[in-house]
């Protein structure tokens, strides 16, 4: 095994004996659910740098694989919306970790009456080789995990998200990202890495990662400070600023020119007509705000149109609009 994965596996064996919950710090707030009852060790071992439960992806009783499991929070999340034996998949390559996960999940079965710690199977296992069938799985998800693989290991692991989801399912992805160039001492440090700090890329690299796989659709749904790597703490000479970001990427078939993402942009039609229509799907109705992807976004501006508000991306999209 690369040495990296190793350590990485260490990190959150002694995370699984000992919660610490310092280790990672989420900047989405726990879910308030009617009848959801989370157990304090579940919280304390919620180690991710976001959410990946979103309920407008968890329709219609889906199978959902979680890779990376923590302390079992967000398995227990999603089974709040698939409550059928089976229905969640966990995996971790972890014992320790499964084990706290069990643990936790007999204490949510007596907190919560409607909870039955058969609607969610818990396997050890490898994001790298995934024991699970080819398009079985309605809605992947991974918090905090992605970014501490290298390059190869990172397009495995979403290849075999990949090859797993139904077609139309949705990864959901929670990640830190980094604008700025991490030094490369900062990088190979295995334990910065397994701490989910070091392995932080630039969004639109990490976006170009997850297309080149073949998810056709891209949401980009939040994005948030998250850490500073600074000159007294760690080996680097400047500060070095860190964000979380979430995103849904959909199994959709590749467009020919490349793939759909949406970054929370938007346009505004105010011209004198009732609507315009480019001619290629997007009708704008007259003062109504429409969503848009970036692709559409480029085209729209290149009409040179003095009737046509383009917004900036904002990354929060939440649904809707045209692409």
């Amino acid at each position: 095994m690369t040495n990296y994965l190793e350590t990485t596996k260490n990190v959150y064996r002694e995370a699984a004996l000992t919660p610490d919950v310092g280790l990672c710090c989420t900047t989405t707030p726990i879910w308030q659910l009617p009848g959801l009852d989370i157990p304090k060790k579940m919280l304390e071992m919620n180690y991710g740098c976001g959410s990946t439960v979103n309920p407008r992806d968890l329709v219609k009783n889906p199978t959902i694989l979680y890779v990376g499991i923590g302390g079992g929070m967000e398995l227990l999340q999603f089974s709040y919306f698939s409550r059928r034996p089976g229905a969640v998949i966990g995996v971790d390559p972890v014992e320790e970790m499964i084990e706290s996960c069990k643990t936790n999940l007999e204490e949510a079965e007596k907190a919560n009456p409607w909870f039955k710690k058969e609607f969610i199977q818990l396997k050890n296992g490898d994001a790298l080789n995934l024991d699970i069938e080819n398009e079985s799985v309605d809605v992947a998800a991974q918090n905090c995990l992605f970014n501490i693989f290298k390059s190869g290991d990172l397009n495995k692991a979403l290849s075999e998200v990949y090859r797993v989801l139904k077609p139309r399912g949705r990864l959901v992805l929670s990640d830190p990202i980094c604008e700025q160039s991490i030094p490369e001492n900062l990088k190979d440090d295995e334990r910065l890495r397994a701490l989910c700090l070091s392995g932080a890329m630039p969004l639109q690299e990490y976006l170009d990662v997850i297309s080149s796989v073949g998810f056709g659709t891209i949401e980009v749904r939040a994005r948030r400070p998250y850490r500073i790597l600074d000159p007294k703490n760690y080996d680097t000479d400047e500060l070095i600023f860190i964000e979380s970001v979430e995103i849904c990427a959909i199994k959709d078939p590749m467009p020919g020119d490349g793939p759909c993402i949406f970054t929370g942009k938007t346009a505004i039609y105010f011209g004198s007509e009732e609507y315009f229509d480019d001619g290629a799907g997007h009708v704008l109705l007259q003062n109504q705000p429409l969503a848009i992807c970036d692709k559409t976004a480029g085209k729209l501006a290149k009409l040179n149109r003095d009737d046509i508000f383009i917004s900036k991306s904002n990354y929060f999209y939440d649904g809707g609009g045209c692409c």
